[in-house]
């Protein structure tokens, strides 16, 4: 399998730099049914896919009551998913207030076999000009790196400072998890 993106050229007007560019999008992403998910398990695994269904809609009350209370909640074979929030910091206790909170946040970690996965998944580029004719085709040749997070983490939990915050410095005003400004 490969991950399919189609870069076209179109005209940016946002940035340092407008003009004329190849932005990239994914190719081809439309969700599966549920239907369709259930009707897979239930050939890989033996069981009807009736069973399946009403273990996986208990699974999700549990992991949506679980992670409604604050815990880090296990995704056998993908990693763990826990609710957070983005947050400004202030020097005083007074000043401590729900306002101070600027996005909540479903937070992901995967697991080491999913990042192998997607680490060793080609990614298909196919180059298309204004009115979608084919320039080219492009297949990785990159080493596959993946997005990392944990690696800046001491704690070596994911994106968990251990106050519920994100600490991935993905914005360049966070900084461990709160907003500085």
């Amino acid at each position: 399998m490969a991950i399919k993106i189609i870069a076209q050229r179109r005209e940016v007007k946002l940035g340092k730099n407008p003009g004329k560019k190849f932005v990239m999008r994914p190719d081809l992403y439309v969700p599966i049914q549920e239907k369709k998910v259930f009707s897979e398990a239930s050939t890989h695994s033996g069981i009807s896919a009736g069973v399946i269904k009403a273990a996986w809609d208990a699974a999700g009350e549990v992991i949506r009551t679980w992670a409604t209370e604050g815990h880090s909640i296990p995704l056998p074979g993908l990693g763990t998913m826990r609710f957070g929030v983005r947050s400004k910091a202030v020097a005083d206790l007074e000043d401590v207030k729900t306002s101070l909170i600027s996005v909540r946040r479903i937070i992901f970690t995967p697991n080491v076999d999913l990042k192998d996965e997607l680490k060793n998944t080609s990614i298909q580029i196919t180059c298309l000009d204004e009115d979608g004719n084919v320039l080219k085709r492009v297949t990785s040749s990159d080493s596959g790196d993946v997005e990392d997070d944990s690696d800046a983490n001491p704690n070596g939990n994911g994106n968990d400072n251990g106050n519920g915050n994100d600490d991935s410095g993905d914005n360049g005003s966070i900084v461990d998890g709160v907003d500085e400004g």
